[in-house]
């Protein structure tokens, strides 16, 4: 969605990439919802480490961070985002889980929210991985409705 304004870039140290993630997500709620808030992305300089450091882009006030998914072999190289369409009248909720694959084959699912529908995975890293976020966040709106987490770019690292 485009709601919000688009965060900084953050990048992982040079020499890692992302190998594992975690969501910021605020579960559903009697109310107005905002589903995902954040992605952390932990880098590390080989496969298998876990001697790591995170990095995120902005993030969304709502919800807590989930458990890290990781890689057993390989590095991020391709997400897909799940994102609820705009609602109208309705709770808008925008980017709601994603998804991501490793360089060793295996698909990781995020703990988010099942609203919305997955978009087109993204294109596959061709150098050793992901290695930084930049995200799109909706501010809070006060007696509106909130959205927090709207979209995020990954970059790629040889």
């Amino acid at each position: 969605m485009n709601w919000g304004s688009w965060g900084y870039k953050s990048m992982c140290p040079s020499g890692r990439y992302a190998a594992g993630f975690s969501l910021r997500v605020e579960r559903p709620l009697d109310g107005d919802d905002t589903a995902l808030n954040g992605i952390r992305l932990y880098c590390v300089d080989r496969p298998g480490s876990r001697d790591h450091n995170s990095i995120e882009s902005n993030v969304g006030s709502w919800g807590d961070w989930t458990d890290v998914k990781w890689c057993y072999s390989g590095f991020l190289t391709a997400f897909q985002l799940r994102v609820e369409s705009s609602q109208g009248n309705g709770d808008d909720t925008a980017a709601n889980n994603i998804k991501f694959t490793c360089s060793g084959g295996a698909v990781l699912e995020g703990d988010g929210t099942n609203w919305g529908n997955w978009g087109d995975w993204s294109p596959t890293c061709h150098g050793r991985g992901i290695c930084g976020i930049k995200t799109r966040i909706e501010e809070p709106q006060g007696g509106g409705d909130d959205t927090a987490l709207n979209n995020v770019i990954m970059f790629c690292c040889d």
